[in-house]
């Protein structure tokens, strides 16, 4: 089973260098509370690194992943997904395996785009942020790696 991060933008473009807004372009994050799902990669982990100040990630369960999902559009239509949606468009059975074949690294979301509307576009986090989005995660901050707790960031935001 592969390592899917979720990684999510929490802070606008003032001010903003153009090497990270770059990296940011290169990652599909152009506005805040953007997110998207990629294989943990030495490539991705290096952009995370350039980009760390303006976004936060981590390793997605089943269930963040789940969440995530549901906020995903078709292109044409912009309707949710469904069932049949899959089926007619990517020929999967149901959502649950769309679900698994995406977190096996069978299916690679960010290629994606012919069908959906990527990024996945989120609400802020209900409650706020706990922290300061211009601070670390480790030092009572929101940006950069937070590891299994992203699932309960995206838990407030979907």
């Amino acid at each position: 089973m592969t390592k899917l991060l979720g990684i999510i933008r929490i802070r606008g473009y003032a001010g903003t260098p153009w090497y990270i807004q770059d990296t940011l372009k290169m990652l599909r994050l152009q506005r805040r509370f953007n997110a998207m799902v990629y294989e943990d990669s030495p490539s991705i982990r290096g952009m995370l690194k350039i980009a760390e100040p303006y976004i936060t990630w981590g390793e997605l369960n089943e269930e963040g992943l789940r969440l995530l999902l549901t906020r995903l559009h078709t292109k044409i239509g912009n309707l949710k997904i469904t069932d049949d949606i899959l089926k007619t468009q990517l020929k999967i059975e149901s959502y649950n395996l769309f679900v698994k074949k995406i977190m096996n690294g069978e299916i690679k979301l960010h290629k994606l785009e012919d069908y959906f509307k990527l990024p996945i576009r989120l609400h802020p986090p209900s409650g706020g942020f706990k922290g300061k989005i211009n601070r670390p995660f480790g030092v009572k901050g929101e940006f950069g790696y937070r590891g299994e707790k992203i699932n309960e960031l995206i838990k407030r935001m979907v």
